[in-house]
C-alpha cells in the first residue's frame, strides 16, 4: 500500500460516514493526498497489509510519510495542525478547541451509538453477511431520539454551527456525515427521525451550504449505491406482492 513518496494517503470506504469526514476536509483545506479505496464487503480490512495501517481493521486511516494514524478525530485534528488549515476547523484558542473536543466525545457514546447502531442493525448487517438484529436497531433508534433532542436543545440552539461558531468546525462535518447515513434507511423513517429537530435542519443546512460542493461530491458513491439499493429492494417487494 505504498503510496508516492512523500504524499499523504487516506485509507477510506465511501459508506463509512468517518472516512467521507476526512476525504470532505482533505479536499475543502485542498490537502493533496492520495486515496486508496479499502473494500469493506471483500474484507480488505482485514489483510495484513492494511492491519499493518490499521490494526484496527477500521476506516478511516492514513499514512503520512510513514506515520500511520487512524481514529477520524485524531485524524483531523493532526491534519489541522499539521496542514496549517484556517482556524476555524480546530481553533487554536483552548476553550474554543475545548467545546470542539467536548462534542467529538459526546457524540461517540450518543449520536454515533445512536445511528450507527440503528443503521447498522436494521440495514448494513445483511450487506455484509452479519444477521440482522431488531432489538439492537430498535436501542440504537431510542438512544438516536434522545441524541437528536440534545443535538436541538443544546449543541444547536445558538447556531449557526456547533457550539455557537460563526464558522465550521471539524465537529460540524464529523456529525453530518453521520447523519447522513440516515439515507439508508427507508426514507419515511428518515424523515420521522430529523423533520421534528428544527435546529438540527437548520444546522446541517449550514453545514452543506459552507462545505458543498465538496459534501455532496464525496457523498456521490454514497448516494449512488445507497439509491439502488432502495431501488432494488423496492423492486422485490413489489414482485412478491
Amino acid at each position: 500500500m505504498a503510496g508516492e513518496s512523500g504524499k499523504l494517503q487516506v485509507f477510506w470506504y465511501p459508506h463509512s460516514q468517518p472516512s467521507r469526514a476526512v476525504v470532505i476536509f482533505c479536499r475543502m483545506n485542498k490537502i493533496e493526498y492520495e486515496e486508496v479505496h479499502i473494500s469493506i464487503p471483500t474484507g480488505a480490512h482485514k489483510t495484513p497489509e492494511y492491519l499493518n495501517i490499521n490494526p484496527m481493521g477500521q476506516v478511516p486511516a492514513i499514512n503520512d510519510n510513514g506515520f500511520s494514524l487512524f481514529e477520524s478525530a485524531a485524524i483531523l485534528k493532526y491534519l489541522s495542525a499539521s496542514r496549517g488549515t484556517p482556524d476555524h476547523w480546530y481553533p487554536k484558542d483552548l476553550k474554543l478547541r475545548a467545546r470542539v473536543d467536548c462534542f467529538l466525545d459526546w457524540h461517540i457514546s450518543n449520536t454515533r451509538r445512536g445511528a450507527s447502531g440503528l443503521v447498522y442493525n436494521q440495514v448494513v448487517a445483511a450487506l455484509v453477511g452479519d444477521s440482522l438484529n431488531p432489538k439492537a436497531a430498535a436501542e440504537g433508534k431510542a438512544l438516536l431520539v434522545k441524541s437528536l433532542g440534545i443535538l436541538d436543545d443544546f449543541w444547536c440552539k445558538e447556531g449557526p454551527f456547533l457550539c455557537g461558531a460563526e464558522e465550521v468546525s471539524i465537529a460540524d462535518l464529523v456529525i453530518s456525515c453521520e447523519l447522513t447515513q440516515l439515507k439508508m434507511l427507508d426514507d419515511s423513517e428518515e424523515s420521522e427521525l430529523l423533520a421534528p429537530w428544527k435546529n438540527v435542519t437548520k444546522w446541517f443546512q449550514a453545514v452543506k451550504a459552507a462545505t458543498n460542493p465538496v459534501f455532496d461530491e464525496v457523498h456521490g458513491k454514497f448516494y449512488a449505491s445507497n439509491n439502488q439499493l432502495k431501488e432494488a429492494k423496492l423492486k422485490a417487494t413489489t414482485e412478491q406482492s
